[in-house]
């Protein structure tokens, strides 16, 4: 079972990314987050001949989270259980083949000194209560998706200059390990615990890219029995690299079901 994950930044805007993509890879689900586009607008004919069903949850111009999955999903929910409409379109659990899915897109705070950053603090506290209530740590289950935090030195840019900055903070990453600690682990690291590898690499310095000046905030984790199963996991940096490109590009896992 392949699946992958992509913080899409407009869903209209890349769609030649993801279909070329899906038609190139073939994976079994992907998630998307930042799809920026409300339900009524979603480009559901583009995705008609790709053979993909489509769940999907959004808002006009900014968060939107979809999942594009061979198998129709069995059981879809969005949002945290306290019904807080504007969490609809960050996060979306599937059931697909019997293995549930959390593909979320955590805010991702603005700045420490704002409300926008306790915001995302209490987000990552409310998300591990979910799984408390929804997930096994002891059965398969995956949460994927942009986390907004890079959780170690290697996997940020100079983090010596980022001890301030939102998705590098000490109690950013304190509340995504607490959130990590529930029972998951991270497949990437599991697979590739040394090498420095980023997912996003900032469009406000126009060399990032060429600099290899990034960071590494999308994740895919799984609980232990699912992560002994993971047989690959890679970025593939080539969709960044292409015309019109979203600021993240694809992450993948393989695993035998």
């Amino acid at each position: 079972m392949k699946i992958a994950t992509f913080n899409v930044n407009s869903l209209r805007k890349r769609l030649p990314i993801v279909l070329a993509w899906l038609e190139a890879h073939r994976p079994d689900v992907l998630c998307l987050q930042e799809t920026k586009v409300q339900d009524s607008e979603f480009p559901l004919l583009a995705f008609e001949s790709t053979g993909y069903h489509v769940t999907f949850r959004g808002m006009k111009s900014y968060n939107g989270v979809a999942v594009l999955s061979r198998a129709k999903p069995e059981q879809v929910f969005y949002g945290f259980d306290e019904g807080e409409e504007r969490d609809d379109s960050r996060l979306v659990r599937v059931v697909i083949a019997g293995l549930p899915i959390v593909n979320t897109y955590v805010p991702q705070g603005f700045e420490i000194d704002s409300p926008k950053y306790q915001y995302k603090l209490m987000w990552y506290a409310r998300l591990r209560n979910y799984f408390d209530r929804h997930l096994s740590p002891d059965q398969p289950a995956v949460w994927c998706g942009d986390m907004n935090v890079a959780p170690r030195p290697i996997d940020v840019h100079s983090p010596e200059k980022h001890l301030k900055h939102v998705c590098y903070h000490e109690a950013a990453r304190k509340a995504y390990e607490d959130t990590v600690g529930w029972g998951f682990e991270d497949v990437f690291c599991k697979l590739h615990p040394d090498v420095r590898q980023y997912t996003f690499w900032d469009y406000r310095a126009p060399s990032s890219l060429e600099a290899n000046k990034g960071w590494r905030i999308d994740h895919i984790l799984t609980t232990k029995p699912l992560a002994e199963r993971c047989r690959a996991v890679e970025v593939d940096v080539g969709p960044r690299r292409a015309k019109d490109p979203s600021d993240h590009t694809f992450l993948w896992a393989e695993f035998s079901i």
